[in-house]
């Protein structure tokens, strides 16, 4: 079974104090101690963020460590990483994570355990690059378009509640064909995949949800989708 999880934002990185989708990941994995691998590459490995995810997973039911590309921690990245349950993928620069990922090989070892089983998930960057596009802030000015792994087909748009512009772009840039259809993901919710095809979506906060964003005769059209909120 292939599966991701891809959240528009929260989670440890946004949410140190509700770790419910977090939680959720490592419940998919079937596991009572999961192994979870953290890349934190489009942060450039940052060590504050690294810090983070070891104190909110320490406090989780798992086994956590972490990849760094400017640390290597062995030679062999896809033995490493091909023991994992779960690989989560933190946010940051899209592009910069993309590029570095394809001089190390690190996108084919990705497609490699996501067809071997392993949980793939992440948020904002950590979310984009399991689609075939998406809109991201990589380019330091203005939001723009970005080619992503293509595991998910379609286009993503994360924190889509929770930056002003995310959504006018997002309508913008799909109503003029520069994105093919896709999902708008708020901030606190996440898509989780399975197969290739769309399990459920859960959330972290009460409100937050996700959407089906596509071009219909006559302009733009949003398809609220049903949320399953965690905290119940």
């Amino acid at each position: 079974m292939k599966q991701i999880i891809a959240m528009g934002g929260g989670g440890f990185s946004m949410e140190p104090e509700n770790l419910l989708l977090d939680q959720y990941i490592l419940n998919q994995a079937g596991e009572s101690k999961p192994k979870v691998c953290f890349l934190p590459t489009a942060s450039g490995d940052a060590d504050g963020y690294i810090e983070r995810f070891y104190k909110a997973f320490h406090s989780l039911p798992c086994e956590p460590s972490h990849l760094s590309l400017f640390k290597l921690p062995t030679r062999d990245l896809e033995g490493f990483l091909l023991d994992k349950d779960v690989i989560y993928v933190g946010g940051g620069n899209t592009k910069s994570m993309l590029a570095l990922w394809r001089e190390w090989g690190i996108d084919s070892i990705l497609r490699k355990a996501w067809e071997a089983g392993t949980i793939l998930a992440g948020l904002s960057a950590g979310s984009i690059c399991w689609f075939e596009e998406g809109i991201t802030d990589s380019y330091g000015e203005d939001l723009d378009k970005i080619k992503g792994l293509g595991m998910v087909k379609g286009s993503h748009s994360p924190h889509y509640d929770g930056e002003e512009k995310r959504r006018p772009l997002y309508h913008s840039f799909i109503d003029k064909g520069k994105l093919q259809a896709g999902f708008g993901v708020d901030d606190g919710a996440a898509l989780h995949f399975i197969d290739e095809n769309l399990y459920k979506v859960v959330s972290s906060r009460e409100r937050a949800s996700a959407y089906w964003v596509e071009k219909r005769e006559g302009g733009m059209h949003e398809t609220v989708l049903s949320t399953e909120y965690l905290g119940n």
